[in-house]
């Protein structure tokens, strides 16, 4: 079994910083991909950041040069500091990992932790 473990998150006033950190846990041969997806109230699902291992690193536009996700591979660990925040950062961010298990990849999330920006 395979569990992504997140932490951080909270409420913070706009230009504020947060740190989210999720962690893979369980029995699995590689992880592919990991990062960040955002759900605002209303609206879809969206990538945040994502780490892909062949070395590359996607963020989205609305999140350059404000968030920077950074990896632990020895700790099978991604995190995402959240800088100068806007209200419009507001939502439950979900961590993702794509993880190559018994043969096969499998796309796991986390269950998601609430950021709130106020204004």
């Amino acid at each position: 079994q395979v569990q992504l473990v997140e932490s951080g998150g909270g409420l913070v006033q706009a230009g504020g910083s947060l740190r989210l950190s999720c962690a893979a846990s369980g029995n699995f041969f590689s992880i592919n991909t990991m990062g960040w997806y955002r759900q605002a109230p209303g609206k879809q699902r969206e990538l945040v950041a994502i780490f892909i291992s062949s070395g590359s690193t996607n963020y989205a536009d609305s999140v350059k040069g404000r968030f920077t996700l950074s990896i632990d591979n020895a700790k099978n660990t991604v995190y995402l500091d959240l800088n100068s925040l806007k209200p419009e950062d507001t939502a439950v961010y979900y961590c993702t990992a794509d993880i190559f298990r018994d043969h096969l990849q499998y796309r796991y999330w986390g269950q998601g932790t609430q950021v709130t920006v106020s204004s």
